[in-house]
């Protein structure tokens, strides 16, 4: 699939291939090879770089890559700096039933968020670039693995390159868009 990367994405490309993600990050995260997790955790900051720039929730779709992106945070100091290096703001992590009230898109069912996800990756990809997210708890391990099975991640992604082929790009405003919204439903 054509990915869709533009240069809106670079500041926080840059500092996701920047940061530095020392031994204390990995503390809970027991799975290896913990290059996958890190590959992971680099791609799933890079998806949240799209969700923030639009106003969407995405969620996680790799237990592994949670841990690992919880010990960051853990990091306060260093995460703070990362998301005002990546993203101009603080990032905030909304668990399943921890978001508040006024987040509307927290309530949104588990398939709508990671949905989004894949969009979100459409959008900050590298041409070629594969995403290790989908399946990476199966990967390493994990007893009761999270993640979206192949099947669905091709039929959106198969939806999104009909999206560009009919001349209707991925808006650029929005993942939780009309036209994006109209192919998935």
């Amino acid at each position: 699939m054509k990915r869709l990367r533009g240069d809106g994405f670079n500041r926080s490309y840059s500092a996701v291939a920047e940061l530095e993600l020392p031994p204390a990050v990995f503390k809970t995260c027991q799975w290896q090879p913990r290059e996958l997790i890190e590959t992971g955790l680099r791609q799933w900051l890079r998806c949240c770089a799209a969700a923030l720039r639009d106003g969407q929730m995405i969620s996680m779709p790799s237990h592994a890559v949670d841990e690992a992106w919880h010990g960051l945070i853990l990091c306060t100091a260093r995460y703070q700096a990362f998301c005002d290096r990546a993203y101009g703001a603080f990032m905030h992590h909304h668990p399943v039933g921890g978001a508040p009230a006024q987040i509307d898109a927290a309530s949104d069912p588990m398939e709508d968020q990671l949905r989004r996800t894949v969009i979100a990756w459409s959008l900050v990809a590298n041409s070629g670039e594969e995403c290790v997210l989908w399946d990476l708890d199966e990967r390493v391990g994990v007893e009761r693995p999270w993640g979206i099975d192949a099947a669905s991640v091709a039929e959106i992604e198969t939806a999104i390159a009909e999206l560009t082929a009919r001349g209707e790009a991925l808006p650029t405003s929005s993942l939780g868009s009309v036209a994006i919204a109209r192919v998935f439903t």
